[in-house]
């Protein structure tokens, strides 16, 4: 019963996907020469441009820290980033947008393998980088540049801590982790490049999804990422893993590609309505004067996210009272220019 239902819910989504005039990938701002510098929602926004997919991009600032970014509307239904294994297993298992459904390889257990070293092993160790190991301006400049700087720095410190004890780090075995991290990191890209070879793709020479997932991964390393990166020196010294990424940036990447137009300025001030559990909504056109009502109602919104983050904030600081400042910046060296 139960799976004639859910059959009968994806049959309606791909109906819904072919009707729909417009999808609209909602993901993070742009920066570092990417349309979008988010490392969750540079392989939704790839995986769409290489199943030839027409899109808009709709930048969301308002929910810095939250997890259901990226999402893609279509119609009257929304796929959410932390829903059903993400935005492209929902699009793949709903056989809505499935790039493997042609590949002779898609039952192969190496693709299967393989994209699991992804999403493992080098998605832990960008987060390691990009949360613990740096000094925290990246991480700044993608999430809570547009927040108030106590604000920021208080989300950035929780979600540090938060990415410490994902990966099990502790001051205890600090150094322990980090060898280990580098190390599957390091065999990752060993068994990637030669499973890449000279090929254009990972699998029979045409993309999938975890084309998609490598590529995202390697642009955000090579182009965010610093000089003095481990995990960036250690991807460099894979030509081909260099040439794989620099090559299909120029093909899905660019920010003038034709599928999946440019990130629209004013997006980043736009509500775009929330929906869970496979409920969503159609976006319809509004008056001018209806226009004017939604900024009103942006501003109370925002106002609130604001309130109810300095409520947190104030929550937090009293619980950790034994925590003082210099301990906060000490421990994991987050320092923002005001």
């Amino acid at each position: 019963m139960a799976s004639a239902s859910a059959a009968s819910a994806a049959a309606a989504a791909a109906a819904e996907w072919e009707e729909a005039e417009r999808k609209v990938l909602v993901a993070r701002k742009p920066a570092f020469g990417l349309p979008t510098a988010c490392p969750a929602c540079l392989p939704v926004l790839l995986y769409l441009r290489m199943a030839q997919v027409p899109f808009d991009i709709h930048v969301d600032t308002s929910f810095p820290d939250a997890d259901h970014i990226p999402y893609v509307e279509f119609g009257d239904c929304v796929a959410f980033n932390n829903e059903k294994g993400g935005v492209i297993e929902y699009l793949k298992e709903g056989k809505i947008v499935d790039l493997n459904s042609k590949n002779p390889s898609s039952s192969n257990p190496d693709m299967l393998s393989t994209k699991a070293m992804i999403s493992t092993w080098l998605s832990d160790a960008l987060q390691y980088e990009l949360w613990v190991v740096s000094d925290g301006s990246i991480a700044h400049d993608i999430y809570f540049s547009d927040l108030p700087w106590p604000i920021g720095k208080i989300l950035h410190w929780k979600k540090t801590r938060d990415v410490k004890q994902l990966l099990g780090i502790t001051k205890l075995n600090a150094a322990e982790k980090d060898e280990e991290i580098y190390q599957k990191a390091s065999a990752a890209y060993d068994a990637l490049s030669l499973r890449l070879g000279d090929q254009a793709f990972l699998f029979d020479n045409s993309p999938t999804d975890v084309d998609a997932l490598l590529l995202g991964h390697a642009l955000f390393v090579l182009n965010v990422l610093p000089e003095t990166s481990v995990l960036k020196g250690t991807l460099q010294k894979h030509d081909n893993l260099v040439n794989f990424a620099e090559h299909l940036k120029a093909q899905f990447a660019a920010s003038s590609s034709g599928l999946g137009a440019s990130p629209d300025p004013s997006s980043s001030s736009t509500p775009r309505k929330r929906a869970s559990s496979g409920r969503s909504y159609k976006p319809k056109p509004r008056a001018k004067k209806e226009r004017t009502e939604e900024e009103k109602t942006f501003r109370r919104r925002a106002k609130y996210f604001l309130a109810t983050q300095l409520v947190a904030v104030l929550v937090f600081l009293s619980l950790m009272g034994g925590v003082d400042g210099s301990e906060l910046d000490d421990d994991d060296g987050i320092d923002y220019e005001d």
